[in-house]
């Protein structure tokens, strides 16, 4: 029996308007996915930004018969700031980008956090005065509140602590120009700083060594100073890194 041609094209017709349907139905659903996806995480992102701590912390030394008379650290939340100093009788300062480790960071921040500064009216100076060894001050402000604390001497660990971490700080700031300033114009103080960094490094007195990784590669490989404090530096290197 013949099937007449004109039902078959018909039922052909047909079958192809389903598949169409489907086919069509299939797209929308996929291309409405995505869009459904993306709202969260937009939103999330919206939600995860957060204003920047505006809270800026401050160490300050002061004395001046010592040959570092006076010592300026300013830094943010994250660590970067700067430091300035000077030298006895001279009289510009010397100011220079800084930026604490993320572990220097962490253990600065967790003092001023133990201190509860901004909170506390307590007085941090001892009652007998150290005067002759200078004098710290320790200023914090959030924006809303601040305050300054003054000691030459304290019994309180959290505040005496901070006061040495920001003396090892120093310390390796001012190791570092040293340097630079050695490479650059007086080659043959390099074995002096190099010896002096050693001795920071064997007394703990450094606020991250690892820090110095990048000079000491390139100190160890620069013909400019003499052989022994390139190999001074490669030694200083392997102690660190090991």
């Amino acid at each position: 029996m013949r099937i007449p041609q004109s039902r078959l094209l018909l039922s052909l017709l047909v079958i192809l308007s389903a598949a169409f349907l489907c086919f069509s139905q299939d797209q929308t659903k996929r291309n409405d996915r995505p869009q459904d996806a993306k709202a969260p995480a937009t939103q999330r992102r919206e939600d995860n930004k957060k204003p920047p701590d505006p809270t800026r912390y401050t160490y300050e030394f002061a004395k001046a018969e010592f040959l570092i008379s006076h010592v300026l650290i300013e830094h943010d939340a994250l660590g970067r700031g700067k430091i300035t100093f000077e030298r006895r009788g001279e009289e510009t300062p010397i100011v220079e980008p800084i930026e604490l480790s993320i572990r220097a960071l962490g253990r600065v921040l967790g003092l001023w956090t133990e201190l509860h500064f901004l909170d506390s009216n307590e007085n941090y100076q001892t009652v007998k005065s150290f005067a002759h060894l200078g004098t710290y001050k320790l200023h914090m402000d959030d924006g809303q509140h601040r305050r300054t604390a003054e000691f030459n001497w304290s019994n309180n660990k959290d505040a005496w602590s901070l006061a040495t971490e920001y003396r090892r700080l120093t310390d390796q700031a001012i190791l570092i120009f040293n340097l630079k300033l050695a490479r650059e114009m007086q080659p043959l103080n390099a074995p002096q700083l190099l010896n002096e960094m050693e001795t920071l490094l064997v007394r703990d007195g450094l606020s991250d060594p690892y820090q110095l990784v990048p000079l000491l590669k390139e100190l160890r490989t620069d013909e400019h100073i003499p052989l022994i404090a390139r190999n001074h530096a490669d030694r200083i290197l392997k102690k660190i890194e090991k």
